[in-house]
């Protein structure tokens, strides 16, 4: 059993730490961009969508209530044709407001659901995000240790040799 260790290679620990460091880089990125297509769907589920269906349920309650009136007005005045024709508008407001309240109720029920459906997939992104925050960026740091430790290490000349003959003894140039 030899006394020294073997270091074959400090260049490629040096790269492997480089492309982590660049791996981690890209990451974040992409680990950010999930967790916001989320947010980004319950605030458009939550606010957008939920005030323009609000909007389009108060706009279309109006329109019945005028559309009643006017179907009101004519049959007072005993004009049968246009009674009818107000009869038909009032109908169609009516099934207006009830598709407006049905997109509220669906929209409603989708807001529920979409934090329960979301959660649990979004959990390991976010232990992953954790992960490489934290852990990884320990590993570089190990890493940035350890290339320096071994550097340190072959820089020291081998017991016994002065300073000259191990640097000799390391390069074949200067030895042929």
């Amino acid at each position: 059993m030899s006394n020294q260790a073997q270091i074959t290679s400090i260049e490629s620990l040096e790269t492997f730490r480089a492309d982590l460091v660049v791996f981690l880089s890209q990451m974040q990125p992409v680990m950010d961009e999930a967790g916001g297509e989320v947010t980004r769907m319950k605030f458009w589920l939550q606010n957008e969508q939920r005030e323009f269906w609000e909007g389009q349920l108060r706009r279309r309650r109006r329109r019945l209530e005028e559309a009643q009136a006017e179907w009101l007005n004519a049959r007072l005045s005993t004009l049968q044709v246009s009674s009818s024709a107000q009869q038909f508008a009032v109908q169609r407001a009516q099934r207006a407001v009830h598709e407006a309240e049905e997109k509220l109720a669906l929209l409603k029920k989708w807001d529920r659901e979409l934090e329960n459906l979301t959660d649990p997939l979004l959990k390991p992104v976010g232990q992953l995000q954790g992960f490489l925050a934290t852990d990884m960026n320990k590993a570089v740091a190990y890493l940035a240790q350890s290339i320096q430790a071994l550097e340190a290490y072959t820089d020291v000349a081998a017991p016994g040799l002065p300073a000259t003959s191990a640097a000799s003894a390391d390069d074949p140039k200067e030895t042929a």
